[in-house]
């Protein structure tokens, strides 16, 4: 039986939603270094009490860990009094620090004017080096060549996931902060996040690209039969075709790993998309966030508005941060290892294309270029391993119960900005809580659906076996499943909450769906179900 230790000192959380299990040597690294070193760079600038957000994979699965600020490798296994506590987080050199720069960024949020660097400066910066990567033609490329592209990549990805996690202290973070300061109103976050809604074009974007598409290519009469055929239709369906691909051919859309599938690789899905593609929803702000304020004490509605501006503003950065930080960059590594996986078939290197996946990233140069590296058997074997880990039973929580200081000892803008992280890690699903119901979770939407499910052992065979109006259920989705949720009458996750990504898109889309509903990959493929986002339950019929 397979033994799960402890990454570390401390207490870890598993997290499903990002990297479900069996994760590849490459993610892994991706992840490790660019969670710590992202969240451990924003948690100083925005002056958490808090070293970082740590991450450790053990047999293949993801556990994270709130690392302290003082002592990280030594958690304490009692408190001390609380007014000993009040005096310490007040006195010692490094809290009253971070004090100081919490409540200077409380006094002065610095998201506009993170938001502003990024539509000006790292956004197109990024797309402009993610597009450079896309364009080059790697089976032009000599080993040698290949060899130094794949170096220069996997720089390029260490560099955007560290972006990526820093980006989410000034786009999660005023979002998580809203949530936490609704709840001080008296409004769960299920109702909070409704005022979120519509905030988010690159979300919804992709819908009125695939239906502007769809009216066009309907207006003669002729049903598509492939791309091609979509290619060919008219001059006009082409160029909008190859807008809605440009950027999102190489985008992993299954899943954040490098054994998922891209868009690109699902052209028969893309057609489906096309063809069920209906109108963007339009969401009347003032109708949704009227009632919620009127919840609100009169003197504390100013602040109210304050934060939920905030919290729309950053809304978009925070759904187009993933797709062009992560989810692109992932699916240029695995365009370039499925290169590198056919050549080391050609050379006997390897027996499998795919067994590519199973290499260090250090691993790659050597062996393509010196045949110096694990073996084909070995290679073998290692996929072999990493397939069984995925089919394990992980545990929701590894190591001792760290005892934290409750937050009324803390200052009060420490206490704010723990609050907050808090609210974070609890509804983005990476808490490691469970419902009593495996059928329950965060509801999204305010009308049930009936329909079949469309559940597979992978995503990928669940999303090209999908009819229009079929219920998908799969563990988790990232922000790129936007390109794929058209045909889907409701989205059923086995993780995540209301501040997942599932969520997110269920939102912007208008789609009926419950997210975290732990038992939903235990129901039977094509079977008959109801979703009740009010309730938060999802019904076999």
């Amino acid at each position: 039986m397979t033994s799960f230790s402890p990454p570390g000192p401390g207490s870890w959380a598993l997290d499903r939603s990002h990297y479900p299990g069996g994760t590849t040597r490459t993610s892994k690294q991706l992840l490790v270094e660019g969670m710590s070193g992202g969240m451990r760079k924003v948690m100083a600038e925005l002056g958490m009490p808090a070293d970082t957000l740590k991450a450790a994979f053990v047999n293949g699965f993801m556990y994270t860990r709130l690392v302290p600020l003082i002592s990280p490798d030594k958690p304490s296994k009692s408190l001390p009094p609380k007014a000993i506590l009040k005096i310490a987080t007040r006195l010692h050199p490094e809290f009253r620090r971070r004090n100081k720069t919490a409540t200077a960024i409380l006094a002065n949020p610095p998201a506009p004017a993170i938001l502003e660097r990024w539509r000006v400066e790292l956004k197109p910066k990024t797309l402009e080096t993610n597009r450079r990567f896309q364009f080059v033609d790697l089976a032009s490329l000599s080993d040698v060549g290949l060899s130094e592209h794949w170096e220069s990549l996997i720089k390029h990805a260490t560099q955007m996931m560290v972006l990526h996690f820093w980006l989410h202290g000034f786009d999660l973070g005023p979002i998580a902060q809203f949530v936490a300061t609704a709840q001080d109103f008296g409004i769960p976050p299920k109702e909070s996040l409704t005022a979120l809604t519509g905030a988010s074009p690159s979300t919804t974007e992709p819908k009125r690209l695939l239906h502007e598409l769809r009216m066009v290519v309907a207006a003669n009469g002729n049903v598509p039969r492939s791309l091609e055929d979509v290619r060919h239709h008219s001059p006009e369906a082409a160029r909008l075709l190859d807008a809605y691909l440009a950027d999102r051919q190489n985008l992993m859309v299954t899943r954040y790993d490098l054994d998922g599938l891209t868009l690109g690789e699902m052209p028969e899905v893309v057609l489906t998309t096309i063809m069920s593609a209906e109108p963007e929803v339009i969401h009347d702000d003032h109708k949704v966030i009227a009632p919620l304020r009127e919840r609100v004490a009169a003197d504390c509605r100013e602040r109210f508005d304050a934060e939920l501006a905030m919290a729309r503003s950053v809304m978009d950065m925070r759904d187009d941060n993933g797709p062009i930080t992560v989810e692109w960059v992932a699916g240029l590594l695995r365009k370039s290892l499925l290169e590198v996986g056919r050549r080391l078939v050609s050379d006997g290197r390897a027996t499998e294309v795919d067994h590519a996946f199973e290499l260090e990233p250090a691993e790659v140069g050597p062996l393509l270029t010196s045949a110096i590296g694990p073996l084909p058997d070995q290679l073998a074997k290692r996929a072999a391993e990493r397939h069984a880990e995925a089919l394990l039973s992980p545990p929701l929580t590894l190591g001792p119960d760290e005892q934290v200081p409750p937050l009324d000892v803390l200052p009060v803008a420490l206490r704010t900005m723990v609050r907050a992280v808090n609210v974070a890690i609890e509804h983005m699903g990476m808490s490691g809580a469970a419902d009593a119901d495996p059928l329950s979770g965060s509801g999204v939407g305010t009308t049930s659906y009936r329909g079949r499910v469309r559940r597979a052992d992978s995503p990928e065979t669940a999303i090209d076996l999908m009819e229009p109006g079929d219920v998908l259920v799969v563990r988790a989705t990232s922000p790129a499943f936007n390109a794929v949720l058209a045909i889907a009458g409701a989205v059923v996750t086995a993780d995540g909450g209301a501040l997942s990504h599932a969520a997110v898109l269920a939102r912007e889309l208008g789609i009926p769906a419950v997210v975290g509903a732990r038992g939903a990959l235990g129901l039977v493929d094509g079977s008959m179900v109801e979703v009740d986002p009010v309730a938060g339950v999802v019904r076999v019929i």
